[in-house]
């Protein structure tokens, strides 16, 4: 392991570059501007492509377009940019174009609170476009988190061969401090799904139900098509409705019929615990402080925090609803991921700690909502 101290931000981008990123189309924004100022210095030094765009339409273009010339691309923003990047996020899912898409949440909606926390695109994350498929979107609650849940994005972004969010808020994303990160060389790297037969053989959406596409990078001598319409096996729009039903449920089978390679969470003193907090990304920090202090006071609490927040682990928040009668959701937003732990638990009978004003929640404020069990 390696000690470095830096912000959240900047280790998004190290950890991109250290596990083979190698370009960045975007826009800044605030908080995320920082992922892509880092970017600007390391890419380069590490034989990647840097390009700042017009506008964060045109950013998210390019950067599919690298990913489909076989890059290992990345593109960043915040609420309002990925709100704009919308219709193009579609494309990726449709196309299956392995992409990592950083947002780094603040006050909304429309430009709300740009200097601001916020956790308020958890369900935008879930749905970022329009149409059925399966978004991946994973949420670190550490600084040495965000540097491996980076890898990891890229490697579920590869494995699934679909765009994936990285969501940080303004604190962490901005919280300097000390991070352990692992050595480059012990980095488990998932790599680009690639054919390697006969080229008159190829056909890139020849999937199993549960496979994603197979995309070989453009110029290497393999000819398919792209497209944001429905696709039959070579990728040339189709009307068939029974190739299009089968399409469409594969986009959700290649993902939720391998929750055990995408779903992630931690259980912190959870064991003995008679009461737990549901919480994520840097609630969770607070929520550690508040569960130490209440611990010395006799209160036994602990926190199921999900990692990966889509999907969800559905059978591990059913699983917590079944054991705990006393449970507090603490989010920084006015209940986006509540909804979805209703839905798993099949309870509406949690404890809630909501903010959404940009300020951060504190351990007093958790410590004083959880006495009122």
């Amino acid at each position: 392991m390696r000690e470095v101290i830096t912000t959240g931000n900047a280790l998004v981008s190290k950890a991109a570059v250290e596990c083979g990123c190698n370009f960045f189309g975007g826009y800044p924004i605030t908080p995320s501007s920082e992922v892509a100022h880092e970017l600007s210095v390391l890419l380069p030094k590490n034989g990647g492509k840097f390009i700042q765009m017009e506008d964060e339409i045109a950013g998210i273009s390019v950067a599919l377009g690298a990913a489909m010339s076989g890059a290992k691309a990345m593109t960043a923003s915040s609420g309002p940019g990925i709100s704009l990047k919308a219709e193009q996020i579609g494309l990726g899912f449709i196309a299956e174009i392995p992409l990592v898409i950083v947002n780094v949440m603040r006050g909304g909606p429309s430009t709300g609170l740009p200097t601001r926390v916020a956790q308020g695109d958890i369900l935008q994350a879930k749905a970022p476009s329009h149409g059925d498929y399966c978004s991946i979107a994973v949420a670190p609650g550490s600084l040495d988190e965000i540097y491996t849940e980076t890898v990891r994005a890229f490697n579920l972004a590869n494995r699934f061969s679909t765009p994936v969010f990285l969501l940080l808020d303004e604190t962490i994303g901005h919280m300097q401090g000390k991070a352990m990160v692992p050595e480059i060389a012990d980095l488990k790297v998932e790599p680009r799904r690639e054919f390697k037969g006969d080229p008159k053989d190829y056909k890139p959406y020849e999937a199993a139900a549960d496979e994603p596409a197979t995309l070989n990078p453009f110029f290497k001598g393999y000819r398919y098509h792209i497209t944001g319409l429905h696709h039959g096996e070579t990728g040339f729009p189709t009307e068939d409705g029974a190739l299009v039903d089968y399409n469409i449920k594969r986009l959700f089978n290649k993902i939720k019929g391998h929750m055990d390679e995408v779903s992630n969470y931690e259980e912190y003193k959870l064991d003995d615990a008679e009461i737990c907090i549901i919480c994520y990304g840097s609630v969770s920090l607070a929520a550690k402080e508040a569960v130490d202090k209440l611990r010395n006071e006799g209160i036994k609490v602990g926190i199921f925090r999900p990692i990966t927040l889509w999907p969800s682990p559905e059978a591990k928040l059913k699983e917590i609803g079944s054991k705990f009668k006393k449970i507090l959701v603490a989010e920084l937003n006015l209940g986006q991921y509540l909804e979805e732990i209703e839905r798993c638990t099949l309870r509406n009978d949690f404890k809630t700690l909501l903010k959404a004003n940009g300020r951060p929640l504190s351990p007093s404020e958790i410590i004083s909502k959880v006495k009122e069990f």
